[in-house]
């Protein structure tokens, strides 16, 4: 997805995208399966990249890490992205989720075809699978694991994305990120179910775009 992101976005945005443990060429390491272990091992890894201004882009539990890893860095280095955009997961603070990520395998399966995030070949392919739901697991557990903690607004502007169709985000939990910032706050609700975002690419890079600059603008103004 991100590749597509460096070819629509303007040349002076660069995309730096964060391939988490247990996947691609670091399928081999150690996965995280709470939040509070990923975000400090992140915000070590990017180093100097965090430094630099920067915009938080996370869909799903990359929400909520980035989030919280803009948080790690406002206790711990004194600054703040520029701007944080979430999408397609519930504010915080609302914690309303029911685990899955223990289901007995059966059951985790028929989630997850519900959930309509796996394609229905990935879910027949017994192989594959097997390879796969130890990673699904984790990464629930991330998610449904999270305790919210109660700290001052960020003062960064947040943009937050939801799907119309999303039976587990509704419009009032995404609504409930402005509570996050005492900066500005936009939503834009998107036609689609909790992956919308694979079909709204243009939707989502235009106010990336606008709203990042517009961020930076006002930063260097």
């Amino acid at each position: 997805m991100f590749q597509q992101w460096r070819r629509s976005l303007p040349d002076t945005i660069e995309v730096c995208p964060v391939q988490l443990p247990g996947r691609g060429h670091r399928l081999s390491e150690p996965r995280f399966s709470s939040i509070g272990p990923l975000v400090a091992a992140l915000a070590e890894e990017m180093g100097d990249y965090l430094e630099k201004p920067s915009a938080f882009f996370g869909h799903s539990m990359g929400a909520l890490v980035a989030f919280e890893l803009a948080r790690l860095l406002r206790r711990n280095r004194k600054r703040q992205p520029v701007h944080l955009f979430v999408s397609g997961c519930d504010a915080p603070q609302w914690n309303q989720i029911t685990p899955i990520y223990d289901l007995p395998e059966a059951e985790l399966m028929e989630e997850l075809r519900l959930m309509n995030g796996t394609p229905q070949e990935v879910l027949d392919h017994a192989e594959l699978m097997e390879l796969m739901l130890p990673i699904i697991r984790d990464d629930l557990s991330v998610c449904q694991t999270y305790e919210y903690s109660p700290e001052p607004p960020l003062s960064c502007d947040i943009t937050a994305f939801g799907g119309l169709q999303d039976p587990g985000v509704s419009e009032a939990a995404v609504n409930a990120w402005r509570e996050q910032t005492t900066g500005s706050f936009a939503m834009k609700m998107i036609e689609g179910d909790h992956f919308f975002i694979h079909n709204a690419v243009p939707q989502v890079l235009r106010m990336i775009s606008t709203r990042s600059q517009t961020a930076l603008s006002a930063r260097r103004g």
